[in-house]
């Protein structure tokens, strides 16, 4: 098992008279960022949640970051004045947001039941249920338990009793990862797969009895270094045909990771998601804070190519497929009580576009049983909000790392417009 050290998670961003106070939280292990979004006209700070360090060499990272201040897109949209790392209320979009920038409000109230949308993630969240129906019954969506048949927890092996140890970092990734998939598809069933460890094996694993135990939609929120190795683990895994599997691109700016990078996948890339006075009425670009912070993409040093991407720069998998929201500064709502105090945070990272992804396809119906749905995006690009603005990196082929018109690797052929680009 190779190791998967990402990047160190300790960064900063440069924002006017906060320099020398964040390079100080940098020095004493904080971690914070500070961005200044052109919608807030204030700071926002945020931190990557403990699961983006892995504890033990060959473990993968979580994709997720947590707002801990400054006054978020949604705060400044609605004039609400608390600071966002006040956990006494909401400082990030909900689900009315959510189904409106991505054309989902009709699709959301109407599509979903009977389908199941498994979440994999590593390690226990012993307060993810509880969790869940605090955010469920905040935003009025219907509840979702274990008596009702509606939620589901095992381990890797599929047990409900015998679950892995318990982890506070984890467990936000968890709750974000649960809330999210809520917030688009609250007539969908949730099962939440714990692996035992944040290894490519267990979590590799605890997709296989995802799909075992009926999901035909799987998010995946985690991911590391390439290796010579992923070829095997596609096999192993992650070749499910008649499955949707999404896997977020990654939160350190221009580079490829796996499993984003199999090609059994839809690779889901992020967005900085803000209101506008567009027809629409939001707007996006590439997520991009800093050389190390914004949205993964890039071309796979091991994954072919599959016949159903096209872009002639890259001669194997290229990353992403779509994209949604994953910049904290313009984060997404979320509850939870392990581990911190008990209350409502902003989240962001491609961790939030995942699930997001992963509860559109359940909107748009169960896949045919013998199709890779990561194709799906490229029969239907103009039923996606082409995203042409922003970058997230330096890169020698302009489109692995810049928005164009068109197809593009932090955000490939862009976000949802509905369900159409989810389904055969």
């Amino acid at each position: 098992m190779r190791s998967n050290f990402p990047h160190t998670r300790l960064r900063w961003h440069r924002v006017g008279s906060a320099t020398a106070v964040t390079a100080a939280l940098v020095l004493a292990g904080f971690g914070t960022a500070v961005h200044a979004d052109a919608t807030t006209s204030s700071k926002v700070t945020w931190a990557a949640t403990p699961c983006a360090t892995p504890k033990k060499a060959g473990e993968l990272a979580c994709n997720s970051l947590r707002v801990t201040g400054g006054t978020t897109a949604f705060q400044k949209a609605r004039g609400i004045t608390p600071k966002a790392a006040d956990a006494a209320t909401p400082s990030g979009y909900g689900p009315s947001d959510l189904q409106s920038a991505y054309g989902l409000t009709a699709a959301s109230a109407a599509n979903g039941s009977g389908e199941t949308i498994a979440i994999v993630d590593a390690y226990n969240d012993p307060n993810a249920e509880a969790d869940l129906a605090k955010y469920r019954s905040y935003y009025g969506l219907p509840a979702c338990t274990t008596a009702n048949g509606c939620f589901k927890k095992v381990s890797q092996t599929g047990s409900t009793t015998s679950l892995p140890s318990s982890d506070a970092g984890w467990s936000e990734e968890i709750s974000l990862d649960l809330d999210m998939v809520s917030a688009i598809a609250p007539n969908a069933k949730i099962l939440l797969v714990e692996a035992k460890s944040a290894t490519m094996a267990n979590l590799g694993k605890s997709v296989n009895e995802a799909v075992t135990l009926g999901a035909k939609f799987v998010s995946n929120s985690y991911g590391g270094s390439e290796s010579s190795s992923d070829t095997t683990y596609d096999s192993s895994y992650f070749n499910h045909p008649g499955v949707a599997i999404t896997v977020s691109a990654g939160d350190e700016g221009y580079g490829a990771e796996y499993p984003a990078a199999s090609k059994y996948v839809t690779s889901v890339g992020g967005t900085a998601l803000s209101t506008s006075s567009s027809t629409r009425g939001w707007t996006e670009t590439v997520w991009n804070t800093s050389s190390t912070e914004g949205t993964g993409s890039g071309c796979s040093s091991y994954d072919a190519k599959p016949s159903w991407q096209t872009d002639t720069g890259c001669t194997k998998r290229m990353i992403a497929d779509v994209s949604a929201v994953a910049d904290p500064a313009t984060g997404v709502s979320v509850y939870d009580s392990y581990g911190i105090t008990a209350g409502w945070y902003t989240f962001g990272g491609t961790s939030a576009s995942s699930p997001i992804i992963a509860a559109v396809y359940a909107l748009a119906g169960t896949p045919g049983s013998s199709d890779y749905p990561a194709q799906y995006p490229y029969k239907h690009t103009s039923s996606l909000n082409d995203v042409t603005s922003g970058n997230n990196g330096s890169c020698s082929t302009s489109y692995f790392c810049t928005a164009t018109s068109g197809y593009d690797g932090p955000t490939g052929w862009g976000t949802p417009k509905g369900v159409s680009a989810f389904t055969s």
